[in-house]
């Protein structure tokens, strides 16, 4: 039988780990700074998670291990290039609105430690690059779209998607908007994107 308090103690372990994580990266994130977040003794941390190897790789590798499925579920569908290319930037903003931090934490942690970082990221399941190229050269020489390079057009969905998350503090300061309008100005963005996509490479 699992005791409810094991449960709250292990969800206040789990979000006091990804303010650490979010603030001082993987590499300067103490177990201790993480039970001092959770109001913990750092005893009771380790009975709950031996490492931090094992505190990231739970927070972590777990967000990705739920968004790399569900994109490869999107690209492998039966829905048209057009409407993929919709699906994805929708629901990958979904996913990121959930943990905002996530793109740039990896971005960060994979420059100062390259190999080690992405191996643990990908330990289960890489993205689905192979398959969104695929996807791309198909429909150019299908003659649905422009003629593209797959990677070109994979960094502008990601820099339309990621930047607004990553901006942020700066944009939502600089304008004198609320948290809750630029969350509004977020959710527009799951049409305003795939439009701007499609729009560039519509035929």
């Amino acid at each position: 039988m699992v005791k409810d308090k094991d449960l709250s103690t292990e969800q206040k372990i789990l979000e006091a780990a990804k303010e650490v994580f979010f603030d001082k990266g993987m590499h300067g994130a103490r177990m201790q700074d993480i039970a001092d977040k959770a109001g913990i003794n750092k005893a009771m941390l380790h009975y709950y998670f031996r490492s931090k190897d094992k505190l990231f790789e739970t927070i972590f590798i777990d967000a990705t291990n739920h968004l790399f499925p569900m994109l490869s579920s999107i690209l492998e569908s039966d829905k048209t290039v057009f409407e993929k290319i919709e699906v994805l930037c929708s629901e990958y903003i979904n996913q990121v609105a959930k943990m905002p931090y996530l793109p740039v934490f990896i971005l960060s942690e994979a420059s100062r430690q390259q190999e080690p970082f992405l191996k643990k990221l990908w330990k289960r399941q890489k993205p689905p690059l192979k398959a969104f190229t695929g996807m791309i050269e198909t429909a150019i020489k299908q003659k649905k779209i422009k003629p593209v390079h797959p990677l070109q057009l994979l960094m502008n969905i990601l820099s339309l998607c990621i930047f607004p998350f990553a901006a942020q503090p700066i944009l939502q300061h600089a304008a004198g908007i609320s948290k809750k309008d630029y969350e509004a100005m977020i959710e527009e963005r799951k049409k305003i994107v795939p439009q701007l996509i499609i729009q560039s490479i519509k035929k």
